[in-house]
């Protein structure tokens, strides 16, 4: 169970385990100074640890009883200004696992315990340097792999949405007093919340939601990466298109049709994006057993990518059954959010410009050759252009977490019912009651209401150390 312990100091290394050049070890807590004043000394000017300035580095030496350990640079920090809101050392060391360790056991012994994964972080949030969401975003931070996941994960650490959260939940609270001033003077019959212009308010904070929920669906993406499914026929090239866009050879490539019978995945940082690039087997009626559940994994796929690029050999296919393909697809998927890019390969086969040759430019189709590696940057333009729309319809504000979409859906669900409750003249205590339930989610997600379950499912998740 998460406590939170004014008396306690924790210690932890920082930095990734294994051999480097240098290593942070940090210690967090009310005894902080006093620990590493054990142990310290500064080369010149200071002859103690409380004449050390705070946030300045300071070169000396880390001594176990008098004996050398390592030469360090520590860092002094005062409360509440440190990242935890406490006292916070900490100490540059070597690389050397076993001078690290050495350290750590060194602060232990003089009374520090071994930090649990995300106790900094966590003792920030119950310290109010931080809310919930700002703390979930320094994980996200941390495991960003691309420019993109990375600036949403900094602008969430920032605060970006929090405040929009908050500014909804005030406007909220505001309301919810004047009912629940309605409810000490309920034998009056006074009414000091209008309807109407609670009604004007849940318009306009339902709108606001609704906006957030939308952007979940490509927030969750670029988080982890966009999905790109490449579909065709048998033999179109799209093992061959798969191996050129990730610049590897993932898939093999075999004039011989059925080749690919499951799907292949691979992910490639585009400036800054990563896209899941997924190969599949190709899309025809099979009597084979394992070429037909490779099929029905194609279809799977096709379901969770975000963009589907739709791969056919313009020297031989019709206009009517491209048009007929995406009409299938449309029909079968149900997706609105799905983007659809229709390239054509083989360009180097055709001996003359097929009749509807206007009408796939005029569809935005990317004409290519795999085989001759031809106007292949034409594809990861058409990714980035679509990037680049969704990023700027979110105005950048983007929902990445689960758990986070969740509250918005429920808080969708309790502004709904106060609607219904306005429209049925309900009581006030009951508008109150749904009221409360819609600031209870929103304050779920910054942390302002929570429990113990749910800072133990976000903080288990981290490292130790931060």
């Amino acid at each position: 169970m998460i406590t939170h312990l004014n008396n306690e100091t924790i210690c932890a290394i920082a930095t990734a385990p294994g051999l480097a050049a240098i290593a942070v070890v940090r210690i967090s807590g009310p005894q902080a100074f006093q620990i590493v004043s054990n142990s310290f000394k500064a080369y010149r000017k200071y002859t103690s640890f409380e004449e050390i300035p705070v946030q300045k580095v300071v070169l000396g030496t880390f001594e176990n009883h008098g004996q050398p350990v390592d030469e360090v640079m520590i860092t002094k920090f005062q409360k509440p200004y440190s990242y935890t809101g406490e006292n916070l050392v900490e100490i540059s060391c070597h690389g050397s696992p076993f001078i690290q360790q050495q350290i750590l056991q060194i602060l232990i012994e003089h009374g520090a315990r071994v930090a649990r994964p995300g106790e900094f972080t966590l003792n920030a949030f119950l310290n109010g340097r931080i809310d919930l969401s700002q703390a979930e975003a320094v994980a996200d931070l941390i495991a960003s792999n691309s420019t993109l996941s990375q600036q949403i994960a900094y602008n969430q650490m920032r605060g970006h949405f929090s405040e929009r959260i908050k500014v909804l939940r005030q406007q909220l609270i505001t309301f919810s007093g004047l009912i629940e001033l309605e409810l000490d003077f309920s034998e009056e019959d006074l009414e000091f919340a209008s309807r109407n212009d609670l009604s004007t308010l849940l318009d306009a904070i339902d709108a606001e939601i609704a906006t957030l929920k939308q952007s979940f669906s490509m927030g969750n993406v670029l988080k982890n990466g966009i999905p790109v499914v490449i579909i065709g026929k048998p033999n179109v090239g799209k093992s061959t298109l798969l191996n050129l866009l990730v610049k590897e050879e993932r898939a093999i490539v075999s004039d011989i049709p059925g080749t690919t019978r499951d799907a292949i995945e691979d992910t490639m940082t585009i400036d800054g994006v990563a896209f899941r690039f997924i190969d599949t087997a190709g899309l025809r009626d099979s009597f084979d057993v394992i070429e037909s559940i490779g099929i029905q994994r194609t279809y799977q796929k096709i379901k969770q990518a975000a963009i589907v690029l739709y791969l056919f050999d313009v020297s031989e296919t019709t206009f009517e059954e491209i048009t007929e393909t995406i009409r299938e697809f449309k029909e079968k998927f149900q997706d609105d959010n799905q983007h659809i890019i229709l390239v054509a390969n083989k360009l180097d086969l055709i001996e003359e410009i097929p009749n509807y040759f206007p009408d796939l430019v005029e569809m935005e189709t990317v004409f290519v050759s795999a085989k001759r590696n031809q106007n292949i940057h034409l594809i990861t333009d058409s990714l980035m252009k679509f990037v680049a729309m969704q990023s700027q319809e979110e105005n950048q504000t983007i929902v990445t977490s689960a758990r986070h979409y969740e509250a918005l859906l429920r808080t969708s669900d309790a502004l709904q019912d106060i609607r219904n409750g306005i429209e049925q003249k309900l009581s006030g205590d009951l508008l109150a009651f749904h009221l409360r339930d819609a600031l209870f989610h929103l304050g779920s997600i910054t942390g302002e209401v929570t429990n113990n379950e749910v800072l133990e499912e976000i903080f288990s998740k981290f490292c130790i150390g931060k």
